[in-house]
């Protein structure tokens, strides 16, 4: 089969490889090119047709990124040529398939390739590996599918006998004409305040069903001239600076975030931008957030609001309690019902977050499903990387490695160097089996959940997909991202259980 760009890869699979890493977007392309680097030997299986992960799967209209283009890259591959100062989805796929192609991944990658289980052997000290393609070994397994790469659903009753259209914001159907038709959108995340400007503009009558209203701040976006790209080119430094100021800036933002009260001030920026795109005062008061800005995520968008204010559009804030064949069904706070006439149903619900579905594909040496583990002890890791119980397993963008405010890809090259002198650290000790130790694990989630006690992103009055079903935050970093960087620049032995074998302990000093 031929990847996007015209690189032939083969659907075959090896015996045996060293590691297996899960997934070709940001996280899985960094560890490929990274493990590539320091000599050790991988097998990058994608579920997917091409690479770039949530950038190869969304591509819904309006698709953006809201992190600025210069920090939203690799450190070590720079683009000059970024069009827009938030970058729109097709750049950014385009340059994940310039990543994967110039730094010689795509031979290592088999697309289409789907894992469907992988058991941690104690005889052999491998991972077991069961994909759609047939089965192979390997030393280590690498979890990179990212935490927004399984769509949400919520489960409504009637839906099944819905007669209409329906689909997910990241499974859009661009074969399906909106023009002309009654369109329903449900959620109001990240993904809805992009689609839904379009989909009013396509659609006879458009119907938002808002559960709750986010904060929108405005977009300060704009393009770049052909001199800056120019400059980039010629000047690599120039385009450094830019994406140092930008971090700096973005860091800055993590004081309001761990201060709620700090937050006032943005969200007066963000009242003055509803008030001044929205006019009706009854719409105006559905669409006024209720909790403290940053408590959700915060969501940047010029024509979100103009769009729910046209003459098309209804946003509805009761609650939908069922799905009729060419409907939805609503009822206020009384009781009282109504039936809203839709011809198709677009999902804005975001992603299964916090019960990733990756985990129920995963078991360790006892049998156990990572997925039970998580379900009655919630989701953990140490340095959210390595998780006890499941040796010689690395989860990149794992519990509480998210970010509420700035680029998730210093997170991603923060995880795979600190998993290549990791990997260094217990080669050089004799090692081959590597685990975190469980009461280091405990004792490290523990300081996180008390870190994050008091930011907003717990203490901001709102129910977001930040938490888990126990209200406990398993998502996000609780502060700066230099702390992270930092503590991620140094291995310590003595937080893991290293062996030869599956049954020969390795000494390793405190």
């Amino acid at each position: 089969m031929a990847a996007a760009g015209g690189t032939e890869m083969s659907s075959e699979l090896p015996q045996h490889v060293e590691n297996v890493i899960v997934g070709a977007g940001f996280a899985g392309l960094c560890a490929a090119i990274k493990l590539g680097e320091a000599g050790r030997e991988y097998l990058v299986i994608e579920r997917g047709g091409d690479v770039g992960g949530t950038w190869r799967d969304n591509s819904y209209p309006g698709c953006a990124c809201d992190v600025p283009s210069h920090l939203y890259s690799f450190s070590f591959a720079p683009n000059p040529d970024w069009r827009h100062s938030f970058s729109r989805q097709p750049q950014i796929l385009a340059y994940l398939r310039g990543v994967a192609r110039d730094h010689g991944v795509l031979p290592h990658v088999r697309l289409q390739t789907t894992l469907t289980a992988a058991r941690w052997d104690e005889a052999t000290s491998t991972w077991a590996v069961e994909t759609s393609r047939g089965s192979l070994t390997a030393d280590r397994l690498v979890l990179a599918t990212g935490p927004l790469s399984e769509p949400s659903i919520p489960a409504i009753p009637g839906l099944a006998g819905f007669k209409g259209e329906t689909f997910h914001s990241a499974t859009w159907n661009h074969d399906h004409d909106l023009t002309g038709e009654r369109v329903a959108v449900i959620g109001t995340g990240a993904s809805a305040i992009q689609f839904v400007p379009h989909v009013q503009q396509a659609a006879s009558r458009m119907t938002l069903f808002q559960r709750t209203a986010p904060w929108v701040l405005p977009r300060r976006d704009r393009r770049y001239g052909g001199w800056e790209r120019r400059l980039n080119r010629v000047l690599p430094v120039v385009q450094r600076c830019l994406r140092g100021l930008i971090y700096s800036a973005r860091e800055l933002m993590v004081i309001g975030f761990v201060r709620p009260q700090l937050m006032r001030r943005a969200e007066r920026v963000a009242l003055r931008h509803l008030i001044g795109q929205v006019t009706d005062p009854e719409l105006r008061q559905k669409l006024t957030p209720s909790f403290r800005l940053g408590c959700k995520r915060v969501l940047m968008s010029n024509t979100y609001y103009p769009a729910l204010a046209a003459d098309n559009a209804d946003v509805v804030t009761d609650g939908i309690v069922e799905v009729k064949p060419h409907g939805i069904v609503t009822a206020d706070s009384f009781g009282n019902r109504t039936e809203h006439p839709v011809d198709t149903i677009i999902f804005g619900t975001g992603f299964r977050v916090t019960d990733p579905p990756v985990a129920e594909l995963i078991s360790g040496p006892d049998g156990r499903r990572l997925s039970d583990v998580w379900h009655d002890e919630g989701m953990t890791a140490l340095h959210g990387l390595a998780i006890a119980g499941l040796p010689n397993l690395f989860m990149l963008v794992g519990p509480n490695t998210g970010l509420g405010h700035t680029s998730i890809v210093l997170m991603i090259e923060a995880q795979v160097r600190y998993l290549i002198r990791l990997l260094e650290k217990v080669d050089a000790s004799g090692g081959r089996v590597v685990g975190a130790k469980r009461t280091v694990q405990a004792a490290y989630n523990a300081d996180l959940q008390q870190r994050l006690a008091g930011t907003v992103w717990n203490a901001g009055g709102c129910q977001s997909w930040y938490l888990d079903r126990q209200g406990r935050n398993t998502t996000l970093w609780p502060t700066f991202t230099f702390s992270y960087l930092k503590e991620m620049r140094s291995v310590h032995l003595s937080e893991y259980d290293v062996t030869r074998t599956a049954d020969e302990p390795t000494a390793v000093p405190a």
